[in-house]
């Protein structure tokens, strides 16, 4: 009688509590990066709502207001509940405002509907940024409690910033090359919604409720006396940021059919794609880069990036190249600026979204 020998397999003799987190990590992961995705899918897309029912940028630029709202609103009034309620029935609640999101654009696409739908969204988003990096954090730590929480704060970010970029891509190829453009991309995504709300529900859940619960507050924002200053030019930073972001990435599409000629759809999520993948390199190269250095580089390129879409416009023949550099440059500047801004906020202490926020990211001061 002979034996013979065999590898094991490590996945086989890993515990099956470490195996669950680890797939309820790339399931959030997933879902991060979905429902992050789905926020950008109408970007290419606004130049034909606007050319079928004939608005104005003006209108455009509202109605991703109505997404900024959203997104604010759910901030102040479901950002901590995760931590009293737990993680996954928040995440799954932002999938299920996401889902009826999907469904608005579907069924309701006129005017009105789109308002509705983008608040929707916001509203989704919100409770995902609040939810999800503390999540993910959680569900690392309990399958790879001896790595550092670095490579969780990583896949965050990728998930991210790389969605936006994803979610514009995607929409724009699947309006280009799939036809019924206002309807395939939010069928398609839909679909992901569903599929991950599938693996969210297998998820672990890695935060339980206390026992009393307390009542439900708002959120509230403790800043130190002696950090207001920094504060202050933290959230400055943030809402120059969004404005300039939010104002390249909602109106690209149309800029590029009304005044450079391009009526692509896929150029119009290309574009998009662009910005936040400049985006994600800029993260990655300054990872250890003072503060005071990051802010200066983040200001620069956010006013250069403007300087050149503003060329790209006044040129005799307007110019789609200087226009997408702008957008890359814009792109790394203003993630640059959200990267400068959180880490001033947790260096400082202020509890501005969640207990965990601080639990997880408060270092002993930012480094200018």
């Amino acid at each position: 009688m002979t034996t013979r020998e065999t590898t094991p397999d490590k996945g086989a003799t890993a515990p099956f509590g470490a195996r669950r987190h680890r797939f309820g990590y790339w399931s959030v992961t997933f879902a991060f990066l979905v429902l992050v995705g789905f926020s950008t899918v109408p970007s290419p897309l606004y130049g034909l709502y606007a050319h079928r029912d004939g608005f104005s940028s003006f209108v455009i630029t509202l109605i991703y207001g109505a997404y900024t709202l959203g997104v604010a609103a759910s901030l102040f009034f479901t950002g901590h509940l995760s931590d009293l309620h737990g993680r996954r029935p928040l995440l799954l609640a932002a999938l299920a405002a996401a889902a009826t999101s999907a469904v608005v654009f579907l069924s309701w696409p006129e005017l009105p509907g789109l308002f509705v739908a983008r608040v929707l969204t916001g509203l989704s988003v919100g409770v995902t940024a609040s939810t999800a990096t503390a999540y993910l954090t959680e569900l690392h730590a309990a399958h790879r409690p001896t790595a550092p929480v670095r490579r969780a704060q990583l896949t965050a970010s990728a998930a991210n910033v790389g969605g936006l970029g994803f979610g514009a891509l995607a929409a724009g190829l699947l309006a280009q090359h799939a036809g019924h453009a206002l309807t395939v991309p939010y069928l398609v995504f839909l679909a992901l919604i569903i599929i991950a709300t599938a693996a969210i529900l297998l998820a672990p859940e890695t935060r339980f409720r206390p026992d009393p619960l307390p009542a439900y507050r708002p959120q509230r924002m403790a800043v130190p006396h002696h950090s207001r200053a920094q504060f202050a030019a933290a959230l400055l930073g943030v809402v120059v940021a969004f404005a300039v972001l939010g104002m390249f990435v909602g109106l690209a599409g149309t800029f590029l059919s009304a005044t450079l000629h391009h009526t692509s759809l896929a150029l119009a999520g290309g574009t998009v794609f662009l910005v936040f993948a400049v985006g994600v390199v800029v993260l990655a190269g300054t990872n250890t880069w003072p503060i005071r250095r990051l802010l200066v580089l983040g200001v620069a390129l956010m006013l250069a990036g403007l300087a050149l879409v503003v060329v790209a416009a006044w040129l005799p023949a307007p110019s789609l190249v200087v226009f997408l550099t702008g957008g890359a440059v814009i792109g790394g500047g203003g993630c640059a600026v959200f990267k400068t801004a959180l880490t001033i906020v947790v260096g400082v202490g202020v509890l501005v979204a969640t207990p965990t926020l601080l639990r997880y990211g408060k270092t002993p001061g930012p480094e200018w």
